[in-house]
């Protein structure tokens, strides 16, 4: 009788067990195809996204900014474009300086270090950027190959100017990504130090938020960061962005002492040779006036 119990007990252990098991599973399809809606109104938005940053291609400013990077550089998962890390960045530097900046986004969603060193870096001639950033490598992280990954990296950061701001890769979430964002971030590190470029401490930054505050810093795409998560974003940016400014600002202060000096120097000059003249003028004037005579 008690051995029947058992069993009885037991296989209703296992029917609760499977009803638990099934309803964990029903949870995680309606979970797993709500992200994949999410990506998908995501993803319809890349083109509206491009036009926007293509549109203000034409817009100058007293300073030029360009960046360099995916589909986070173009802003995908904040509410509108401008509130993407590169479109705070910008707003950082209006802020900063009291004037207008220029901003050329080069940046082309879903690309690789290979995809940004093909078809972005041939662009940057075109312009001469005083603030150049770069965050590459996330898309990478899927089929990620480290040698090759270094071969590109190495190849967009040497095209770049001495001046330009690269970010480290930022905290994922998953275990098998941390793992190879580690490597990923390593080589980063390595290259940007060879070339003397600026790093952005984006994983340290991101990964302070913690496992909750990332998730609550994601787009519902459980990929790209929401408004807040590009507030944390451009935040890593804006320690290296001030001492760019700050750069900027004192070549500028000492082309103009240069460039008053040169003026000085020129009108002195041009001072002088006039002095010079006007004596030489006096002396033949006066060996022109005629001797008064001496006959009688």
């Amino acid at each position: 009788m008690s051995t029947s119990r058992a069993t009885i007990g037991l296989l209703a252990g296992l029917g609760g067990t499977a009803a638990a098991a099934g309803a964990g599973y029903a949870y995680y399809k309606r979970f797993m195809a709500k992200r994949e809606r999410a990506a998908d109104v995501l993803n319809s938005l890349l083109p509206v996204h491009s036009k926007w940053w293509r549109d203000r291609f034409g817009a100058d400013g007293a300073l030029s900014y360009v960046a360099l990077g995916d589909s986070a550089a173009q802003g995908i998962g904040a509410s509108n474009p401008w509130r993407s890390y590169v479109g705070r960045i910008a707003g950082h530097i209006r802020r900063t300086t009291h004037g207008t900046v220029g901003v050329k986004n080069l940046s082309i969603s879903g690309s690789t270090t290979y995809q940004c060193r093909v078809h972005q870096v041939p662009r940057l001639g075109d312009y001469e950027a005083d603030i150049v950033t770069v965050s590459i490598g996330a898309n990478d992280i899927g089929d990620f190959h480290p040698e090759k990954f270094e071969k590109n990296l190495r190849a967009v950061y040497s095209a770049l100017p001495k001046h330009a701001i690269v970010a480290d890769l930022p905290f994922m979430l998953l275990p098998e990504s941390e793992r190879k964002v580690a490597v990923a971030n390593e080589i980063v590190r390595r290259v940007a130090g060879e070339l003397g470029l600026a790093v952005a401490p984006l994983y340290a930054t991101t990964r302070r938020q913690g496992y909750l505050g990332t998730y609550r810093n994601t787009a519902k795409d459980l990929f790209h960061p929401n408004d807040a998560g590009y507030r944390v974003w451009a935040s890593a940016f804006y320690s290296a962005v001030d001492a760019r400014l700050a750069r900027i600002a004192a070549e500028r202060a000492a082309s103009d002492v240069t460039a008053t000096r040169r003026v000085t120097s020129v009108a002195a000059g041009v001072a002088e040779r006039a002095q010079d003249a006007a004596a030489a003028d006096s002396t033949q004037d006066t060996d022109s006036i005629p001797l008064p005579s001496t006959s009688k």
